[in-house]
């Protein structure tokens, strides 16, 4: 896939939660275009937005507090906007399991804020950001994420304003925040042992530039209602922590401490029912949904004869080799300004 197939000519770009993992690397995409507009970091931490603007110091960028829970902020920055990158929400799996009805907030109600916004204002295309716990989900985070996608599925079938809207679905990103990475990073730099949950569970595995590649892809290519998802590698917990113990030479070594509530062994990025409808492209999957409200076929006609034998996973996806674990480790420069 390629970042540079789209134009950013005279065009303002949003983006919700713009000071975040993803934020801070699309920021850094986007400006490398020379004749992008504006674009708009739309968060509700200061501390982020001053850290940030310190760090880029570029008149094109425009910072804006608030939250994507105040329905009258979101329209009201949502104005002359072209394209908007939707990232804000709750992510970590124990704050959403304990506070439910915040999660809801956030990565439901708020959602729906930014893609009535969008549409009010007809925002050329929206991409909201989802992730593999969305898919048979069994945590607070990771339901209201598969609402967050149903409520972007309805609003593209249901649009007057000629807005495209469209999602990217992609595992876990590499040394994002609230990640495995940094904690064994920091756990290494306190000296202690790494905590694994069960050494045979496995995740995706995808660094942040290729989940920035999938989300500029999905501006230039996604269609309304669709939904891509970057196909990945995965690797077991086990063999992560010991890829960053040998790179660090660490030598308090691993505890492990057993499978936490609302976790998965393994994870799915794309359903054996979405798999049905699905296109298969070299480096992803084209999730297609219904263009439209046509009630005969989503109640009484089918299109499809028989279920695939399995979705995909992070069990049946290629598994990474011991070395290809500590050459990606190594391609973060916060590890490796670290390491050495």
């Amino acid at each position: 896939m390629r970042s540079d197939m789209y134009s950013l000519n005279g065009k303002k770009v949003l983006i919700t939660g713009g000071t975040g993992s993803f934020g801070n690397q699309v920021v850094d995409t986007l400006l490398t275009q020379p004749d992008v507009k504006e674009i708009i970091i739309f968060s509700r931490d200061e501390k982020k937005q001053f850290d940030m603007r310190n760090r880029l110091s570029n008149p094109k960028l425009k910072f804006v507090i608030g939250d994507v829970r105040d329905r009258e902020t979101v329209f009201k920055v949502m104005k002359n906007v072209d394209y908007v990158f939707h990232a804000a929400a709750l992510k970590q799996v124990p704050t959403c399991e304990f506070f439910p009805l915040e999660a809801v907030k956030t990565n439901v109600l708020g959602t729906s804020n930014v893609l009535d916004a969008a549409e009010e204002n007809s925002v050329s295309k929206v991409v909201v950001l989802s992730t593999d716990k969305a898919v048979y989900p069994i945590n607070v985070m990771g339901m209201t994420k598969a609402l967050l996608e149903k409520i972007m599925l309805a609003k593209a079938r249901l649009c007057q304003s000629g807005t495209v809207f469209c999602g990217v679905r992609y595992g876990n990103v590499m040394f994002s925040r609230g990640s495995v990475l940094p904690l064994f990073l920091e756990q290494i730099q306190r000296n202690q042992e790494l905590t694994v949950t069960d050494p045979t569970m496995t995740r995706f595995l995808l660094p942040l530039p290729e989940a920035i590649d999938l989300v500029l892809y999905a501006l230039a290519e996604g269609k309304n209602g669709n939904i891509l998802v970057r196909k990945s590698p995965a690797s077991t917990i086990q063999h992560l922590a010991e890829a960053m113990i040998e790179i660090f030479n660490h030598k308090k070594g691993i505890r492990v401490i057993g499978i936490r509530e609302g976790e998965k062994k393994h994870e799915t990025l794309v359903s054996v029912e979405e798999l049905m409808r699905a296109e298969d492209f070299e480096k992803y999957y084209r999730i297609k949904n219904l263009e439209q409200v046509n009630y005969d076929r989503f109640f009484t006609d089918g299109a499809y004869k028989d279920f695939p034998t399995e979705g995909y996973t992070s069990e049946n996806t290629r598994r990474l080799s011991y070395e290809e674990i500590k050459d990606l480790i190594l391609s973060i420069k916060e590890i490796r300004s670290i390491s050495g």
